[in-house]
């Protein structure tokens, strides 16, 4: 069974490959679940926004709870106080289980202070319901205002990054903190694999262009992917990433714009 590297950070073991679940749905989206489960993912990402956290809940069902990092995100018309803790119930309710593993701030909202929506996860945090707390979309200025606002360490960062949109400089920044930062659509919905680059790389390494994308994000310190994928060949395919590595050279020649 093929199985993610893991990434060890403030003191938490977060497998650096995992599942996007945004647009599966319905009994699809539970089968992509157990599917990917039994080919040894053991990170699942989902969201209040992708409205199937109740389908990944009935994916994981039968699945030691402890072997599994999970992954949810309360969305921006919930950021006030009461809200979010009752959103974030809910989200609980629907993916059947006592805690999630990371819980996000899907996108920021300016209409909300921030220091009531981090109150909140806090509390969360402190009572067991999430082991730790991050934000997404949000850029270098926000993530600082962040960490100076929450009493438990921001963990993660989640925002799109693939290799033809850099996230440099916000990646700098969490290398620098220790803070994670997962790469949502790494492929750029498609996007990398049709860059010249990528298929140059493909050939040299005997891998698929999506395999060369994803491997350059795994390959940076503190870097997680979650590739959406519902075919069990491309669950297979994002997985085998983990038994060997891009040289240096390569890993900047991708990098360059």
């Amino acid at each position: 069974m093929m199985k993610a590297e893991l990434l060890e950070i403030q003191g938490v073991s977060i497998p650096k490959l995992g599942l996007g679940t945004w647009n599966l749905r319905g009994k699809a989206c539970t089968e992509v679940v157990k599917e990917a489960l039994n080919l040894g993912y053991r990170h699942i990402d989902t969201a209040v926004f992708y409205d199937n956290e109740e389908e990944v809940g009935e994916g994981i069902a039968d699945f030691p709870r402890e072997e599994l990092f999970l992954t949810t995100k309360i969305w921006k018309d919930k950021l006030h106080y009461e809200d979010f803790l009752r959103s974030t119930e809910n989200s609980l309710r629907r993916l059947d289980t006592e805690y999630v593993d990371l819980l996000l701030i899907h996108w920021p909202n300016s209409a909300v202070p921030l220091e009531e929506t981090l109150r909140a996860m806090d509390e969360l945090m402190e009572e067991g319901k999430v082991r730790a707390i991050g934000v997404s979309n949000f850029d270098r200025e926000l993530l600082q205002r962040a960490e100076k606002l929450a009493r438990n360490p921001i963990l993660n960062d989640q925002v799109k990054y693939h290799i033809n949109n850099n996230q440099g400089e916000l990646l700098n920044y969490c290398q620098e903190k220790q803070i994670s930062l997962t790469a949502y659509s790494p492929l750029g919905r498609g996007e990398t694999l049709q860059l010249k680059k990528v298929k140059k790389m493909a050939q040299k390494y005997g891998k698929s262009p999506a395999q060369i994308s994803l491997r350059w994000l795994v390959q940076q310190e503190n870097v997680i992917a979650i590739p959406k994928a519902s075919s069990p060949d491309h669950l297979k395919e994002n997985m085998a990433l983990f038994d060997w590595e891009l040289e240096k050279e390569d890993m900047e020649r991708l990098g360059q714009n």
